[in-house]
């Protein structure tokens, strides 16, 4: 399916993300990708900016393979998939997707995005 817009698209990837430990690995993966680029800045070593997409994708996709049992939306829908990571990231931060829920569209998420 084609999403047209982000809005659109966002409920989507919340059902590619169920599993509460599918949720957690973004959560820490997004985590890891945050402290990596503070660090490369911080102290100027730049190849530490290679290690980004090992850490991010790296946890997402043990999440999506090994719990979620499904395919990353990144391999279909890459510009969308990398904004809903961080959307989904600030709303597992704030609280309004809960991180134990089977089903993240049952929380208030799926309708803010």
């Amino acid at each position: 399916m084609a999403y047209a817009t982000f809005r659109e698209f966002y409920p989507y990837y919340l059902s590619e993300h169920r599993n509460p430990t599918c949720r957690k690995l973004h959560f820490a993966g997004s985590t890891l990708v945050l402290a990596l680029i503070v660090a490369a800045l911080f102290t100027g070593r730049m190849w530490i900016f290679a290690l980004v997409p090992v850490a991010g994708y790296g946890f997402a996709w043990v999440g999506h393979f090994a719990f979620e049992k499904n395919r990353p939306a990144t391999f279909k829908y890459p510009g969308y998939s990398l904004l809903g990571d961080w959307v989904m990231y600030w709303q597992l931060l704030t609280g309004k997707i809960p991180f134990e829920e089977r089903d993240a569209r049952a929380g208030q998420g799926a309708d803010r995005a």
